[in-house]
């Protein structure tokens, strides 16, 4: 059973590492992963939600089970709306007090005690600093003492202590100052409040730029109407969509967006598919045509019939998808949940080395130094910038590629795409169309009608591509087909049967040899067709050959640009067939593939992908077949394109929406570009955290004399996380080469 929980107190790193460790333990529990830029907890396992909220409870999280795709949306938006304003106020309140005081303190000579009429004024500013602090910065506090209560820490403990810290310093210096010599008086009121104010503001910009990495999501989702017009009893009714059953039938208007997967059954119009395909070339449907729900109808007027509804709709396969690739995490990711995991409890001890250090080492006034040093050490360590590095830039990635007709299933597949130094693509429905046409008959021993009539009855019960070509030319002409007993498909050869006590065989020219059957005949036919990219398949009764079909698939349009972007990109592009030999040369050759193996079987497709990884090469297989199925699981990474089986679907990495080559190019484009980004993410964290604890420790100061301010460190630390979330989104602004 799987299960999701809206947790609502998560904030950093630390947190994620604490949950799902916590909920792992839990009996019952078989997985559970945190989306951290969702606060969500995705649970697989037979063990209660009320358990794990419990459990979670125990540790100090707050958690409660999702609802609705359309509830937790609302109250997510909700949430969001309201902390976002709560973490302003909260700023803005500190920032007022801490702003001033800091302007104070650049025009006073010594922010310190001196008199007691100091004493008086700075005991009055350090009680509305408590109240401030109070007010603004109770949730870090609160959070802290809770991680502490359970033997843990997170981001509000390294806030906590060094913001107490430095408020209990000031007030030990108000009302105590003998106790300290007179070069340690100083007060840091102001960094206390400064600090809390920073943290608070750069959580908004965080929380604001978050909700933008949803809007893929956030988009298919709008794509669906709330209603749909159902005609029921003859009468045409407005219906809330999760009434609409399988079998209603639809009225839809020009303008309006289709609500669920269904079938044309009356007029005529042109649909705009680019919201789940990509492609901006809306389609002409009429009867018989299927149109998918959240997709456009332009101009005419049409009656539907329900095929699909609620769950089962693609829409809603492609929005489960995408939210479980976003929730998904790259092997690049597990660095960073491993340094997260001890940063927190290392920072605490770096933090306290450095006050150890600065007190026996360092110059008057020691405590002073000690204090600004240990506290700015604990605010620039947050590691809010390292959890969120990668999270953001895959939620970013995979809602990109799905609005460029990509379907990710997860986030290792992303990786992996970024590393292919080698495509297989599959010929049929791949390269080309994946709609053979007969083209030619040859008669030799029959006439073309006849040699047309026992083909047609063959493949009548094969679902081959070839084979449906053969017994549509036959229902085009309106042939009568004959009984066929003793059917039998033999893989990657052909069909045989008998009809009217005759022995029949149709397939390809081993599939003759294998059986003794002579060729001769047809053998001054065959370079024609095969030089022209046709397949030739042959017929013979009883052991004599009665003729050829010559069938042909049409290279799509786009098919030779998009291998010369992939070759241009450095990518070794091999076309891998069971067709013949010249025939796939043929087709090579007008694609621009050099290199190209034929007469392969299906089962031996995954062998040629083994035989290349041998070689070290990151191979990737594009197929949209049965027979594809086991090569796109072998490959390092299987691309399945939309149209093809499901078998083929359900065994690949990643999903081709749109029917191109040209996805496969767009899905290695966007998977170089996110994984270049989370490893600027990653970087700018890691970089940020190497040299910011060190300088903040103090380690300039024997050279320069200066110490990096704990309110410097505070609004570092706070608009760290907001640059990586900032970062992340610069993805949406992804286009690939062939568009730009």
């Amino acid at each position: 059973m799987d299960t999701t929980l809206i947790l609502e107190n998560v904030s950093c790193a630390g947190c994620v590492k604490k949950i799902e460790t916590c909920v792992s333990n839990i009996p019952n529990i078989d997985n559970a992963e945190v989306n951290f830029p969702q606060r969500k907890l995705y649970i697989q396992g037979s063990a209660t939600p009320e358990s794990v909220i419990n459990e979670l409870k125990i540790i100090g999280y707050q958690a409660r089970p999702s609802q609705s795709d359309a509830e937790d949306r609302r109250k997510q938006k909700e949430a969001d709306s309201a902390q976002y304003r709560l973490r302003l106020i909260h700023a803005g309140t500190a920032l007022s007090l801490g702003i001033p005081m800091m302007l104070a303190g650049f025009f006073m000579d010594d922010m310190s005690i001196q008199s007691s009429n100091d004493q008086i004024l700075w005991g009055a500013i350090g009680l509305l600093t408590f109240a401030i602090m109070y007010f603004s910065g109770r949730h870090f506090f609160t959070g802290a003492f809770t991680a502490l209560r359970n033997g843990g820490s997170t981001m509000d403990t390294l806030i906590s202590i060094g913001t107490g810290s430095a408020w209990l310093f000031s007030m030990l210096v108000v009302l105590a100052p003998h106790l300290l010599p007179s070069t340690a008086r100083h007060i840091y009121f102001e960094a206390a409040v400064m600090i809390i104010g920073l943290v608070n503001l750069g959580l908004a910009m965080e929380l604001r730029a978050r909700t933008q990495t949803s809007s893929a999501v956030e988009r298919l989702l709008d794509l669906q109407p709330k209603t749909a017009r159902v005609i029921r009893n003859d009468k045409e009714l407005d219906l809330p969509l999760e009434l609409v059953l399988v079998g209603d039938k639809i009225r839809i208007r020009p303008g309006e967006q289709i609500p669920v997967d269904a079938c044309v059954i009356e007029g005529q119009s042109y649909i705009d598919e680019s919201m789940l395909t990509g492609e901006s070339i809306a389609t002409n449907k009429t009867p018989g045509d299927s149109v998918s729900g959240g997709t456009l109808n332009k101009s005419g007027s049409l009656l539907v019939v329900a095929e699909k509804v609620g769950a089962d709709t693609a829409i809603n396969h492609i929005i489960e998808m995408i939210k479980q690739a976003q929730n998904s995490k790259p092997a690049i990711a597990k660095l960073a949940d491993k340094i997260s995991a001890v940063f927190v409890p290392a920072v605490l001890v770096i933090s306290l080395l450095t006050a150890l250090l600065w007190y026996f080492f360092g110059p008057e006034p020691k405590i002073a130094y000690m204090l600004i040093t240990a506290t700015t050490v604990l605010i620039i360590a947050c590691p809010c910038a390292l959890g969120l590095a990668t999270p953001m830039s895959i939620m970013v990635g995979v809602g990109k590629a799905a609005e460029h007709g990509v379907l990710i299933r997860n986030a290792q597949a992303l990786q992996a795409a970024s590393s292919i130094n080698t495509l297989i693509l599959d010929k049929t429905g791949t390269i080309t169309e994946g709609k053979p046409k007969l083209n030619r008959i040859i008669a030799i021993n029959t006439s073309e009608n006849q040699l047309l009539t026992l083909a047609a009855s063959l493949e009548q019960w094969s679902e081959h591509p070839l084979g449906e070509a053969i017994t549509q030319a036959a229902k085009d002409k309106q042939l009568t087909l004959h009984n066929v007993e003793q059917f039998n498909t033999i893989t990657g050869r052909g069909v045989t049967g008998i009809i009217n006590k005759k022995t029949l065989l149709l397939g390809n020219h081993a599939f003759m040899q294998e059986n003794n059957i002579s060729t001769q005949a047809a053998s001054d036919f065959i370079d024609d067709l095969t030089s022209a990219a046709h397949t030739p398949i042959y017929l013979a009764t009883d052991g004599e050959l009665q003729g050829l079909l010559a069938v042909a698939d049409s290279i799509r349009e786009d098919s030779a640009i998009a291998i010369k972007r992939l070759s241009n990109a450095g990518i070794k592009v091999i076309m891998l067939t069971g067709d013949n030999h010249k025939t796939a040369k043929a087709v090579a050759k007008q694609v621009g593939i050099t290199e190209f193996i034929a007469e392969v079987m299906p089962a031996d497709k995954a062998d040629k992908v083994k035989a290349l990884q041998a070689q070290g090469r990151i191979v990737a297989m594009a197929g949209d077949g049965i027979n594809d199925a086991p090569a796109l699981v072998q490959a390092d990474v299987g691309f399945a394109v939309g149209n093809g089986t499901d078998i083929a679907i359900e065994s690949a990495d990643m999903v081709l929406i749109r029917n191109s080559i040209h996805s496969v190019a767009d899905a290695i484009e966007l998977s170089k570009a996110t994984l270049k980004n989370i490893k600027q993410n990653l970087f700018g964290a890691f970089i940020y955290n190497s040299l910011g604890i060190p300088i903040a420790a103090g380690i300039l100061f024997p050279f320069t004399g200066l110490l990096l301010s704990p309110i410097i460190a505070g609004g570092a630390m706070a608009f760290s996380s907001a640059t990586v979330v900032s970062n992340a989104n610069r993805l949406r602004l992804f286009k690939p080469s062939h568009e730009s």
